[in-house]
């Protein structure tokens, strides 16, 4: 089942973009921890609209960083995923149904959260 729409925008592209703030686990693991807890009948298009930026730029960060991938075949596995979902073409835009960009930003949610946990493990700090 395709959930993203096809001609993308360009301008979606910068507003994932690092913005060079170091990463901040307990910020990042409250904003995925709120984005997991929405309900699809609940939640409007607006709210998933205002998260979406803000997860996959905390998401970015994260992928920024050493996180071992080089060493570890799982980790290398879950970085591979998450930096395909957050490419330009799997991201939700305007035509994207709700319930698409209520799955995608889910699956974001849970990969930040699997990220924050190896990045926590690998730098000595307490987990998420």
């Amino acid at each position: 089942m395709a959930l993203a729409s096809p001609g993308k925008s360009e301008v979606l592209a910068d507003e994932f973009e690092d913005d060079g703030i170091p990463i901040s686990v307990a910020e990042a693991s409250s904003l995925s921890e709120t984005v997991l807890a929405f309900r699809l009948g609940t939640t409007t298009r607006k709210q998933l609209d205002r998260y979406l930026p803000r997860l996959a730029s905390e998401l970015s960060g994260l992928l920024n960083t050493d996180l071992g991938a080089q060493e570890d075949d799982d980790v290398r596995r879950i970085v591979r995923e998450a930096r395909r979902l957050i490419e330009l073409p799997n991201r939700p835009t305007s035509e994207t149904p709700t319930f698409g960009t209520f799955i995608y930003l889910r699956d974001v949610a849970t990969q930040l959260r699997r990220l924050l946990w190896i990045y926590t493990e690998r730098n000595d700090l307490e987990a998420p």
